[in-house]
């Protein structure tokens, strides 16, 4: 950098004294043309750093931020994303790992492929089975091994016997005794809580409700099974909530938990009165799940959730659910001890805050709904059931 002088600006002081006092002015002079010289030269190198270090650090985030979201979202080999969002219409999001999310056959479908076969969680409704199988038959060579039902509702289990039946299980010493004794060994496993099997089998003591191919064929009635498949182990947890036979699914290398409708942030938790459900039943789920999830940065990312309808959720989207299902618990157990009947607290709007978000008053699952068997399962009062998807 050049420091300009003009020769009259250093000539003005001539006229002032003897010789001392013109050279004591010049020396003044040039200190301060120096001093302004460093102070200019040493603002441009600081511009230059701060600017230098923005850059860098813009380089250095932007590429880490794109490498995560190619590790956790780069779609399969041999997959093509549907763009159609028409209604009929199934999409496969890649999640994390080797888990992806079909959504657009009912309740949202979990996936697992990899070099052992391909592991479903629900298969949404029996209409959507053919668009299933067309959406998961590119993930791996291998066919389709494992399904796990969360739930016994239509919206599950209705692809349960279309799609299972294009299975090829691999059996074990455990399993063996199931494929020879409730279907051909050319089904892949279908596994489900215990009580799960007992209603789609006999729900009424009659006819059975679902034809035998989809019924579970392998049942479990302790807290947890374990399965290893496609190089991560898989846990299945038995948790009371909307029922009394509801399943959620970890993928721990994955680091997947597919929840089912213990979670589901498009609406109010349902609750099957019938079945074995109640609000303290879906919260004590929700805690459950709240302990297992890790978030990352700034309580974003982490451990990914696939709820049994609505978006993909992390950490935080499960915090939000979990402590509005609490706030409304405590008000109707406050209502509940004062003594208010139930026609009183749904005139009193327990959930007119939430309504904008979760609420609905139309559709299989409305508002009213929800706080009619809220409360009666709060209250012990558990005559009537309202139920989801059937």
């Amino acid at each position: 950098m050049r420091f300009a002088v003009s020769g009259s600006y250093g000539n003005k002081y001539a006229f002032l004294g003897t010789k001392e006092t013109k050279l004591a002015h010049r020396e003044t002079f040039r200190k301060n043309a120096d001093f302004l010289l460093s102070k200019s030269w040493t603002m441009c190198v600081v511009a230059s750093m701060v600017l230098l270090g923005t850059a860098g650090a813009y380089e250095f985030a932007y590429p880490q931020e794109a490498q995560s979201r190619s590790r956790q979202s780069a779609p399969p080999n041999n997959v093509k994303l549907s763009s159609n969002s028409s209604a009929g219409e199934v999409h496969l999001l890649p999640v994390q790992g080797n888990i992806s999310m079909l959504v657009g056959a009912g309740g949202n479908v979990t996936v697992q492929a990899g070099e052992d076969g391909i592991l479903l969680v629900d298969t949404g409704l029996a209409s959507m089975s053919d668009k299933v199988l067309e959406a998961i038959r590119p993930l791996s060579k291998r066919p389709l091994v494992y399904i796990i039902n969360t739930d016994d509702r239509g919206d599950h289990i209705g692809g349960n016997e279309n799609i299972g039946k294009t299975g090829r299980p691999v059996p074990t010493d455990s399993q063996r005794y199931a494929v020879a004794d409730r279907v051909a060994a050319s089904h892949a496993y279908i596994i489900a809580f215990q009580t799960v099997l007992d209603r789609m089998s006999t729900p009424t003591g009659q006819a059975a409700a679902t034809p035998e191919g989809a019924w579970p064929n392998d049942t479990y009635s302790v807290p947890q099974k374990n399965l290893y498949f496609n190089g991560e182990a898989v846990e299945i947890f038995h948790q009371p909530a909307n029922t009394d036979g509801n399943s959620f699914v970890l993928f721990r290398r994955s680091d997947v938990v597919s929840a089912g409708d213990i979670f589901d942030p498009s609406e109010y938790p349902i609750i099957d009165l019938k079945r074995g459900g109640s609000l303290q039943g879906v919260l004590d789920g929700l805690n459950r799940l709240k302990q297992m999830v890790i978030a990352a940065d700034h309580q974003e990312g982490g451990t990914m959730i696939i709820p049994g309808h609505g978006r993909l959720s992390d950490a935080a989207d499960l915090a939000v659910y979990q402590q509005m299902v609490t706030i409304v618990r405590d008000r109707l157990q406050d209502m509940s001890k004062r003594g208010m009947t139930l026609e009183q607290v749904k005139a009193a709007k327990p959930t007119r805050d939430y309504d904008p978000i979760y609420g609905s008053t139309t559709g299989n699952w409305t508002t009213d709904m929800f706080i009619d068997a809220a409360y009666k399962s709060l209250s012990g009062k558990q005559e009537t059931s309202q139920s989801h998807g059937n």
